[in-house]
C-alpha cells in the first residue's frame, strides 16, 4: 500500500487521497472527520487532505506507543544494532523516493531535500553505534566489598512535534536515537507536508522495527497537546517557532516531562572590511535564498562595516539576477534555484515584512513582491529580495520573517556590529566573514549565540556534535543529536552492590547494626 492509499472519507474530495496515520505498524484511516488540505505549492493545487486525529485517535496512538516500547526496549542491543543498520541501509538506497515527496509536498528544489535527508542520514548514522553511547560506567570497591555502577536505561514514550520546513531532517534529528537507546517514538509531523512521516514509518516496518515503536500521528493543536498533557509521554521534542517553542516547554514541563524545544531566529552575518567580498556575496546568496530562507540556520541579515556595504550589494545584486526560481521538480531534468513558499498565507505575511520596512525608511534594492513563474500562476512564489538600510527599531529586523527576504544593516565597527547581535531576542546562529585570526578568535568568545561560523554562513554541527540556540532560540533539558541527544533520551539509574564472599561469611561480614549515616571504607 502507498502512503496515499487511505481509506477516504465523506470530508475529502472523491478525487482527492486522505493522509491517515501510522499506528500498530500499518496505516490506519481517520474516523474523526476533520482534514486540512496538502498543496503543492508550486502549483496551489490540493494534492491530498491530510486526517486531523480526534481524542480518541490520540489515546489509541499513545496507547500503541506504550505497548511497541515494552517490547522494544526487551531487545537486546544486538537485536537493536541490526535494526538500525538495516533502516540505515534502505534510506541510503531510497532517499530519491523521500526527496520527491518532499519537493511535492513542501516545494522546495530535489536537490535541497535531498540534502535535507543526507543530513538527517547522518545522525541515522550515528545512532548505529549507540552502544558506546549508551554505556554505563562501573567501579569496583569504593568501599570495602561494595562496587558501584550505572545503567542507562531509555525513558518509553516520547514525543517529537516536527515543523513543515524540514518534514525529514528535522524528525531525523530525534527519532534514531529515541529509538536506538530503546524508547517509542509518536512523530507528529507538520499538516502541512504529512507524507514524509508516513514514508519514513513504512521503512521502518522493512528494517525489522517491531509494530508501535515508531508511530505517526496527524494532526493539529489538539494532537500536539494531547503529546504534551498525556500521563505516558516522557519528553518531548519539538522545532518550530519562539511562541510554540516557550508553549511547548511551559506546557510539557508543567506535565512532568523532558522537553528540547528549539524556536526561531534571526541569524546575522557580521563581514568585516578585510573580508573575501565575492566570497560573502556568495554565500550570502546561498545562506539567505536557499530553501526559499524557509530555514532556521537562514542568514537573514548581513551586518556590514563600513565601507563594504555599497560593494557588496552590488554583488549580491548581481548574483540574484542569475537564480533561477520555479517548481522544485525541475522541469525536462532541470531544475531551479529556488522553490515556492509553502503556503499562500506565508507568502502574504513574508510580503507584509517587505512592506514593513519599506514604511519604515529601508530601500528595496530587489523586490520579490508580486513574483510569478510562467506556467505555475497559482504556486506561493516569492522571489529574491535585498533590502538596504533597514532600520533595526524595524519589525522587518527585529522578528524572523522566514522567507526569502535579507536584510542589509551597515554598521561602523566591529563592536557596533557585535552589540546589535547580542542585543537581540534570539541566539541561533551567526557568522563572521574575515581574513583576520584574531578577529575571529575574539567574535567566537563574545557572541552570545549557541551556533557559530567563521567564513561559513550556516554553521550547523555535524550529527557528533549537538545542535541548538542560546536565548529565545532555546527552550528545555537538552539540544538536539549528539551527545544530548543520547542524554535526552536516556535515564540513568545508580547501582551500589555488595556480595559477600561466601567463603568469609560471618556476622561481623554484615557490618552489625549501625543507625549512623553509611560511611565509605
Amino acid at each position: 500500500m502507498s502512503i496515499t492509499e487511505t481509506a477516504s472519507s465523506p470530508a475529502s474530495a472523491p478525487d482527492v487521497p486522505l493522509l491517515g496515520h501510522w499506528v500498530d505498524g500499518a496505516l490506519r484511516a481517520s474516523t474523526s472527520g476533520r482534514t486540512a488540505p496538502v498543496y503543492n505549492p508550486a502549483t496551489g493545487a490540493v494534492r491530498a487532505e491530510v486526517a486531523l486525529a480526534d481524542q480518541a485517535e490520540i489515546d489509541a496512538a499513545i496507547a500503541s506507543a506504550q505497548a511497541g516500547f515494552e517490547v522494544w526496549s526487551g531487545y537486546s542491543i544486538a537485536k537493536r544494532q541490526n535494526v538500525m543498520f538495516a533502516f540505515r541501509e534502505l534510506l541510503n538506497s531510497r532517499k530519491g523516493e523521500l526527496a520527491a515527496i518532499i519537493t511535492a509536498e513542501h516545494g522546495k528544489v530535489v536537490s535541497d531535500a535531498m540534502g535535507e535527508i543526507l543530513r538527517g542520514q547522518e545522525v541515522v548514522e550515528l545512532a548505529t553505534g549507540f552502544p558506546n553511547l549508551i554505556k554505563g560506567a562501573f567501579s569496583e570497591n569504593v568501599s570495602t566489598g561494595i562496587d558501584v555502577y550505572s545503567l542507562k536505561q531509555p525513558l518509553g514514550v516520547v514525543g517529537i512535534i516536527s515543523p513543515f520546513n524540514f518534514p525529514a531532517m528535522v524528525p531525523m534529528w530525534f527519532f534514531p536515537i529515541a529509538i536506538a537507546a530503546g524508547n517509542a517514538v509518536v512523530l507528529k509531523p507538520s499538516e502541512k507536508d504529512p507524507s514524509a512521516a508516513l514514508w519514513l514509518a513504512q521503512l521502518w516496518k522493512e528494517a525489522g522495527l517491531p509494530d508501535g515503536v515508531f508511530t505517526v500521528l496527524q494532526g493539529d493543536k489538539l494532537a500536539v497537546d494531547g503529546l504534551l498533557t498525556s500521563p505516558v509521554v516522557q519528553s518531548i521534542s519539538f522545532v518550530g517557532s519562539t511562541p510554540i517553542a516557550q508553549y511547548i516547554y511551559e506546557t510539557a514541563s508543567k506535565h512532568g516531562k523532558r522537553v528540547q524545544a528549539l524556536g526561531g531566529a534571526k541569524n546575522h552575518m557580521l563581514v568585516l572590511p578585510d573580508a573575501d567580498l565575492d566570497l560573502v556575496a556568495d554565500q550570502a546568496v546561498n545562506a539567505g535564498y536557499g530553501a526559499a530562507g524557509e530555514r532556521c540556520m537562514a542568514i537573514s541579515v548581513v551586518l556590514a562595516v563600513e565601507p563594504v556595504a555599497d560593494e557588496l550589494i552590488a554583488k549580491i545584486s548581481e548574483r540574484i539576477a542569475t537564480l533561477k526560481i520555479g517548481n522544485g521538480a525541475g522541469v525536462d531534468g532541470v531544475e531551479p534555484d529556488m522553490g515556492p513558499l509553502i503556503t499562500d498565507v506565508h507568502r502574504d505575511k513574508v510580503s507584509s515584512y517587505v512592506d514593513i520596512a519599506e514604511n519604515d525608511g529601508a530601500t528595496i534594492v530587489v523586490d520579490g513582491r508580486g513574483f510569478t513563474v510562467d506556467g505555475h500562476e497559482d504556486g506561493f512564489f516569492f522571489g529574491p529580495t535585498l533590502i538596504d538600510n533597514v532600520p533595526t527599531t524595524s519589525r522587518a529586523y527585529t522578528e524572523e520573517i522566514f522567507g526569502p527576504v535579507l536584510s542589509i544593516v551597515r554598521v561602523n565597527t566591529y563592536d557596533e556590529g557585535l552589540d546589535l547581535i547580542n542585543s537581540g531576542q534570539f541566539g541561533n546562529g551567526t557568522a563572521i566573514f574575515t581574513n583576520d585570526g584574531g578577529a575571529a578568535r575574539r567574535f567566537q568568545n563574545e557572541v552570545q549565540v549557541g551556533m557559530i561560523g567563521i567564513n561559513v554562513p550556516i554553521p550547523v554541527p555535524v550529527a557528533y556534535h549537538s545542535f541548538g540556540g542560546w536565548k529565545q532560540s532555546l527552550f528545555g533539558d537538552a539540544k538536539a543529536y549528539g551527545t544530548h541527544g543520547f542524554d535526552f533520551f536516556t535515564r540513568e539509574k545508580a547501582v551500589t552492590s555488595r556480595w559477600i564472599d561466601p567463603a568469609t561469611r560471618s556476622d561481623s561480614a554484615h557490618g552489625g547494626i549501625n543507625l549512623g549515616f553509611p560511611q565509605n571504607h
